[in-house]
């Protein structure tokens, strides 16, 4: 190894690789904490844990090539894609973890969050008030009972590794714990559409189209502040901006 390559970083965590060794430092320890009993009860391939020193984690690095990546093609073929959404419901049909993660928050809480990220979009004029309307209006379909199931809770693309349409593992988990499904399955399609019949295929059974829709909005409203404020482009084309655009 002969140099150290920053693979994301702001001010909450950092994520480095050098070799073949990924290494996460991250502020808040309960983060940690969640990531390594998550991957520990998770019945999916995760990445080797090699030490953990707080605030460090050190796992090893996954063979296979993630699907494609959110703004970019979908490189994958439909078999991987499907290959995802098998994996997905082998996570959601197992035994429910002791903790509530990102997918597993309250309606009243939901709404809340989203009342004031809306607000903010608007009055800071980062998004058109209509595009901003329209897509709280579908994300209302996220707001439904939904059963428990052990979540992922940050299923973006770039977490999922695939060797042909065999799943070779899947990474960061510190968002993991009991909650709704169906976020799982739109955050990881998000950006990419037209993938989704492939990994509800993979997946198995019959799910509320309405709903992955409803996420997808309301997923994309909820964090474009997030990124924004720490370095990233939601308006990069195929991003979350693009995202809510697909809705109108």
């Amino acid at each position: 190894m002969d140099e150290v390559e920053v693979v994301v970083a702001h001010s909450e965590r950092a994520t480095l690789r050098v070799g073949d060794v990924f290494v996460k430092v991250d502020a808040d320890q309960s983060r940690l904490d969640a990531e390594v009993e998550a991957m520990t009860l998770a019945p999916v391939p995760t990445p080797q844990v090699l030490w953990r020193k707080p605030p460090a984690l050190a796992i090893a690095a996954l063979p296979g090539t993630t699907v494609g990546s959110l703004g970019g093609p979908a490189t994958g073929a439909p078999t991987a894609w499907a290959a995802a959404g098998a994996a997905m419901r082998t996570l959601h049909d197992a035994p429910l973890p002791p903790r509530p993660g990102r997918a597993g928050r309250s309606v009243a809480s939901l709404v809340v969050e989203l009342d004031d990220e809306c607000e903010w979009l608007v009055t800071h004029g980062v998004l058109p008030a209509d595009l901003v309307t329209r897509n709280r209006q579908v994300a209302e379909a996220a707001f439904r009972p939904w059963t428990p199931a052990f979540t992922h809770g940050d299923l973006q693309i770039a977490h999922v590794f695939v060797d042909g349409d065999e799943v070779t593992g899947i990474i960061d988990w510190s968002e993991a714990g009991r909650g709704d499904a169906l976020y799982d399955l739109a955050t990881f399609t998000l950006g990419h559409e037209e993938r989704l019949d492939d990994v509800i295929a993979g997946y198995g059974t019959d799910v509320d189209l309405d709903v992955i829709r409803a996420w997808w909005s309301l997923r994309s409203l909820l964090v474009i502040r997030w990124l924004v404020q720490h370095g990233f482009d939601p308006f990069a084309p195929g991003c979350e901006v693009d995202v809510l655009k697909a809705r109108m």
